[in-house]
């Protein structure tokens, strides 16, 4: 087999041709994350009612753990902010209850099935991952260089498609200007 730009760019083109699909949908998916994060949706909510202290200095870890025994929950973690409690569980469980009142919610979460799953894909730390997702870059750039580099005659790189190729890269750099 000969060794062409056009056959390179078609191969590595073919071998990511899923991890495309899923960057693409999970980026779009993250864009839009403050209305739909398929990271954890609520299966399971519940009205919950704490005797909460007035100082929120006196609202500890011990405090907590022995608070919520009732909710069959394992603390992890929790804030108090604007009159708010937010306590983070074990196994994506949060509560979130008024300070005043000690009245709230309890809400379980999962992953929504395979969106966020892909979504774990492009936020994971993962160091094999990350070497990975390294290498789809590179190939990325060799997808897009080899592109460029396919002969298209009056269509091609050389007539029109460097006005493109401009035009595509002009969005990101005022993106970046206007909003800094």
């Amino acid at each position: 087999m000969k060794i062409t730009n056009r056959s390179l760019h078609r191969d590595f083109a073919y071998f990511y041709v899923g991890l495309i699909i899923a960057f693409s949908f999970s980026g779009i998916i993250l864009n839009h994350r403050q209305d739909w994060y398929p990271m954890d949706y609520t299966f399971e909510a519940k009205e919950v009612a704490l005797s909460l202290p007035k100082e929120a200095n006196a609202i500890t870890k011990e405090f907590l753990v022995n608070a919520t025994k009732e909710f069959d929950v394992e603390y992890n973690s929790h804030r108090v902010r604007d009159g708010k409690l937010r306590v983070y569980f074990k196994n994506n469980a949060i509560l979130d209850a008024d300070m005043e009142t000690g009245k709230g919610e309890l809400e379980f979460k999962r992953k929504t099935p395979f969106i966020g799953h892909t979504m774990y894909l492009h936020k994971t730390t993962n160091n094999f991952w990350i070497w990975y997702s390294d290498i789809f870059g590179a190939a990325m750039l060799l997808i897009a260089i080899t592109g460029i580099l396919i002969p298209a005659g009056k269509n091609g790189f050389k007539k029109r498609g460097w006005k493109l190729a401009v035009a595509g890269m002009l969005f990101p750099l005022l993106f970046l200007i206007l909003f800094p």
